[in-house]
């Protein structure tokens, strides 16, 4: 038995788009910042006795359907290791689900954790990190703490992240704002593919993630905030931009969602630096300096209420211990 504690991450540079779909390797690299706010804590345990898999999320039980990218990752695990044994997986995501707020990121970075120490795996980060891709593409990020790089790669071995800057050294700070923490209508994997296969603009998304890549790891280098914000707000209004393009054309924005883009440009326009990114729903997050906190927290307070914001120092690597 062993349980692993994963925080979720916000790309600044996105990851819209799967070259392939069974091992999940990306179209295009991608940049994260891991948040100390959101994370999901996750037991393990491989027992005999056991006729099929158990999983829980929240004291829920899944169904088997329900539980399928769980107990896919559990047989990679099982396939690495030898064990035979089917497992009882406890989950608790400290994160609303599938609300566009990486909760997928974090549960499965903590399940790789969890199961590959139950099964007795001694992986390095980087092999954590694949595993953990098996499961979901962002969660292959939340093994890390801080800035964090995923290496596209071509395959299963070269796909995998990296931290960029583990331990954040000047004050960014990240606002969630939930604007909606109900399960989204369409959701990433849907949503990934249909931009790919009939948004006019992909191949130009392309060039985009490579150009938003060199630029944000020099931003990051120079530890301007600035600058981070504003490629990450540009970065996520382009891939937006692919969902609306996309046929049918969709989009995860609501109303609430671009009354609160409205307020981060209009608080940038009084002076106070401020950059929104949004991923895959409504829900908006801010970029900003430290110094910048009280400012934007009371603007968007007086518009959603205080109990609708949540504030996030870059958070830390996965943790795992046995029981």
């Amino acid at each position: 038995m062993a349980t692993a504690k994963a925080h979720t991450n916000i790309a600044l540079v996105k990851y819209w788009g799967k070259k392939d779909q069974e091992l999940i390797i990306p179209q295009t690299d991608s940049l994260s910042l891991t948040l100390n706010e959101f994370y999901t804590t996750t037991t393990v345990s491989f027992d005999n006795h056991l006729t099929s898999d158990l999983v829980a999320i929240d004291q829920q039980t899944l169904s088997k359907q329900a539980a399928k990218k769980v107990i896919h990752v559990l047989d990679i695990v099982r396939q690495l290791s030898g064990i035979k044994a089917f497992a009882r997986v406890e989950s608790i995501n400290h994160v609303p689900t599938a609300a566009g707020l990486a909760s997928s990121a974090s549960a499965f970075a903590a399940l790789a954790g969890a199961a590959s120490a139950a099964a007795g795996l001694n992986l390095s980060g980087r092999d954590l990190s694949r595993l953990a891709r098996r499961g979901s593409g962002s969660a292959t990020r939340s093994i890390y703490g801080g800035l964090v790089e995923w290496q596209k790669g071509t395959d299963d071995t070269s796909s995998f992240a990296q931290p960029i800057l583990e331990n954040v050294d000047f004050p960014i700070e990240m606002l969630a704002v939930l604007v909606d923490t109900k399960k989204k209508k369409v959701s990433s994997r849907s949503g990934m593919q249909s931009s790919v296969e009939t948004s006019p603009y992909y191949d130009a998304w392309r060039q985009v993630v490579a150009n938003d890549m060199v630029a944000i790891k020099q931003a990051i280098k120079a530890k301007d905030i600035d600058q981070i914000g504003h490629i990450a707000e540009e970065n996520a209004l382009r891939m937006h931009a692919l969902t609306f393009s996309a046929d049918p054309g969709f989009t995860y924005f609501n109303g609430e969602t671009l009354t609160i883009i409205k307020a981060v440009e209009d608080l940038r326009n009084q002076g106070v630096n401020c950059y929104y990114t949004m991923d895959a729903g409504p829900n908006v997050k801010v970029i900003y300096d430290r110094g910048n906190r009280s400012k934007i927290v009371e603007e968007l307070s007086n518009i959603v209420g205080p109990e609708r914001l949540v504030v996030s120092q870059p958070g830390p690597g996965i943790k795992i211990w046995n029981e």
